[in-house]
């Protein structure tokens, strides 16, 4: 039975990186079983944050825990999608064959037993069934399109079955209609599976309708909460300590503007 303990848990995170600090004395806290997108400009640490849940980089000060243990000690409830690879259109290799490296990828060779092959094939068209992908899955994963590509390796971290996925920019060089898409895939995942998704972006927009809160990191520290009580003017401004204004499109999309940067860039990036 899943622990009814946070998903996530930092309290009072600190890390310093080259000589730099990333964040001081960071509080997040993600209930299990919610949809959290986790979002700021580049260099505030957002994949940082992924990898100190995944236990593969450790805070200067303060503690982490993953559904009430140390990080090291609950991988395997947790899936990962790092950020978007690229596929080369030669590449033969199936999607169904990039999937199974979710269930075994980890042997280093070592051969599974009769039963545990049954098992990794079973847990494997089950994964690939719950993306919506078994119509290609055996088609070459370089021939097939984006979108496609980004259910099948969605498809990889879902085959152990974890507890929460986490997601490094899934929706990054994807057109509006797959970012769409993927938003509804793994919003759908959160509701019927009961997964905390915890999704890393640059843009809201196509996740906004599903999020239930957001982390926005900013200078050495995060604003937590529901979409509207942190992507706000007076949120943005406190926490990157300079004029941010969060203006609503008529169409509901937000759009972050401030000087001398915006902290993220809110708005439709395929537009003309």
């Amino acid at each position: 039975m899943m622990s009814r303990a946070d998903a996530i848990d930092v309290h009072e995170g600190s890390i310093a990186l080259g000589g730099r600090t990333v964040w001081t004395d960071l509080e997040v806290r993600v209930p299990a079983g919610e949809f959290v997108a986790v979002l700021g400009p580049n260099g505030v640490g957002k994949s940082t944050l992924l990898r100190v849940v995944l236990g593969l980089q450790s805070l200067n000060q303060g503690s982490v825990r993953v559904f009430g243990r140390q990080p090291g000690d609950a991988r395997e409830l947790v899936g990962y999608l790092p950020q978007r690879r690229t596929f080369d259109a030669s590449l033969r290799v199936r999607g169904v064959d990039v999937v199974r490296l979710g269930a075994d990828g980890t042997r280093w060779g070592l051969p599974l037993s009769r039963g545990g092959r049954q098992r990794a094939h079973r847990a494997v068209t089950e994964a690939i069934e719950q993306v919506g992908a078994t119509r290609y899955a055996r088609r070459p994963i370089g021939e097939i399109s984006g979108g496609e590509q980004q259910r099948l390796l969605i498809a990889q971290a879902l085959v152990r079955r974890p507890w929460m996925l986490l997601l490094d920019e899934p929706l990054d060089s994807l057109d509006l209609p797959n970012q769409a898409m993927v938003a509804k895939l793994v919003a759908e995942l959160c509701r019927t599976e009961g997964i905390t998704v915890v999704l890393v972006a640059h843009d809201v927009n196509p996740i906004l309708p599903y999020v239930d809160r957001v982390v926005y990191l900013g200078q050495g520290g995060a604003a937590t909460g529901t979409p509207d009580e942190v992507i706000t003017s007076e949120t943005l401004t406190d926490l990157y300590r300079t004029p941010i204004e969060v203006l609503h499109a008529s169409d509901g999309r937000l759009v972050v503007v401030g000087q001398p940067e915006a902290p993220a860039h809110h708005h439709d990036r395929h537009a003309p």
